[in-house]
């Protein structure tokens, strides 16, 4: 049973997850068939970090379902100028009917989700990416049909995109393999919670600075950039750090001869990924960010629908 927010894919179970997806398929096929879902519903839309996909995906996604959506940039109200998250989430839920938030600080969400009596939609932290990880698998779906026994593997920084699938693996059925460099490991907390939850639901969990361990036998190959934003600062040292872990057409070919490549965009090609891999036959990067607007939408009607 689905909570009033959507902050982390740990949260959810796994009948929820398909649920979402389900619905997302539908609204896939038929949008037409949703365009009252969310009539004169309004979604605020917090960006403390800017977007081009979150943006226009939730947008869309409320036009498209009869709703609208509101954006409200660190400069535009004044969470950006000391105002107390809580006055912020208790004020917007007099306001709007839902509130997606995209932010630097996980606490931040939390906090709006603690103070708000309206849903709220994690857009984004530094710690966790849900609706990109969901909508990673929901495009896993699409490609394979069935995912349960497949392989994910992530390639890169341990980040806030590999903690969302590392969660989403055991919600879905698939094993998820994570390979870093020394120095570049996933959350502590967030490996024993997936780990937990892998042992749960009868997948594994392999965390490993070996690349070719991790791409083995994988139906995905994943990576995103080395620096995300806000570590600018640490692009040159990054960049050192990550010489050799490249994904290459040579990695790829480690992998299930019906893998297909991931990336949550936007990609630095020649540097995590090669021009090849990324626009390659096997890249489904473009569908996968389509997918953001699908799954969205439904997360959002399921929230924002019951009332």
């Amino acid at each position: 049973m689905f909570q009033k927010d959507l902050i982390s894919i740990h949260d959810l179970a796994a009948p929820d997850v398909t649920a979402l997806f389900t619905l997302a398929a539908g609204m896939k096929a038929r949008p037409r068939d949703f365009r009252a879902t969310l009539s004169g519903k309004i979604l605020a839309m917090i960006f403390e970090k800017s977007s081009t996909r979150t943006r226009v995906s939730f947008e869309a996604g409320m036009t498209q379902l009869g709703g609208a959506a509101q954006f409200l940039s660190a400069r535009d109200i004044q969470l950006g100028r000391g105002e107390p998250v809580s006055d912020t989430a208790r004020v917007l839920s007099r306001y709007v009917d839902g509130i997606m938030a995209r932010t630097f600080a996980h606490q931040t969400v939390l906090d709006l989700a603690a103070y708000a009596t309206i849903p709220v939609v994690n857009g984004l932290t530094d710690l966790l990416h849900p609706c990109q990880g969901l909508a990673d698998y929901f495009t896993m779906s699409e490609k394979f049909g069935s995912l349960k026994g497949l392989k994910l593997a992530y390639v890169g920084d341990g980040n806030n995109v590999a903690h969302s699938l590392m969660y989403g693996g055991p919600k879905c059925g698939v094993d998820v393999a994570v390979a870093t460099p020394a120095g570049y490991e996933p959350d502590a907390t967030v490996i024993a919670n997936a780990r937990a939850d892998a042992a749960a639901a009868g997948t594994t969990l392999l965390v490993t600075h070996s690349r070719e361990e991790a791409v083995a036998g994988a139906h995905v190959v994943y990576t995103d950039v080395w620096a995300s934003m806000g570590q600018e600062a640490e692009q040159q040292k990054r960049v050192r750090d990550f010489a050799g872990w490249t994904v290459t057409d040579d990695l790829l070919a480690l992998a299930d001869k019906r893998a297909v490549f991931m990336h949550c965009l936007p990609a630095h090609r020649g540097e995590e990924v090669s021009a090849s891999v990324c626009d390659g036959p096997r890249s489904v990067i473009y569908d996968e960010a389509e997918n953001r607007l699908h799954v969205q939408k439904a997360i959002l009607a399921t929230l924002m629908g019951r009332s």
